[in-house]
């Protein structure tokens, strides 16, 4: 009698290690995008936390405009914050946006993980809220909803 494996059962092996294979590299994809949209929270709340300090200094104002933060942005000479952190992207529609008329602000991230067909955002206002949230929040707060 010949031992061995047959050809099948070779096949059948390497189909079942290529399934395996997808399935890890599609839940680190998820893991990766977790991990940028953490990021993106993190950084949002240390702008939001620098434009507090700013704004304890100017009389309870924030410096005024519609921005995206980018390495040439001027928010953050202004709100004294020496390196830019920028979106872990870094591409439209993955940056930090910035919106004041100078007595609110609204400060947003676009998120990757579970956005589905409706874009979910990363926002914090002066206001007070934070969190989730599907409403474009370039409009201000005022239309910002926070998803529990």
């Amino acid at each position: 009698m010949k031992k061995g494996f047959t050809l099948i059962e070779l096949l059948i092996v390497v189909a079942v290690l290529g399934v395996l294979g997808s399935i890890v590299v599609i839940s680190f994809n998820g893991s990766q995008a977790s991990a940028r949209d953490a990021r993106r929270a993190s950084d949002v709340r240390q702008y939001a936390v620098a434009l507090e300090s700013y704004s304890n200094s100017h009389s309870g104002n924030y410096p005024s405009g519609d921005l995206t933060i980018s390495s040439s942005a001027v928010l953050c000479p202004t709100i004294n914050v020496g390196n830019c952190a920028l979106d872990p992207k870094n591409t439209s529609p993955y940056q930090y946006r910035y919106n004041s008329n100078g007595a609110t602000y609204a400060l947003w991230a676009r998120l990757e993980r579970n956005a589905g067909a409706t874009a979910q955002y990363f926002v914090l206002c002066s206001d007070g809220k934070v969190g989730k949230t599907t409403n474009d929040p370039a409009g201000g707060c005022g239309s910002v909803t926070i998803i529990p």
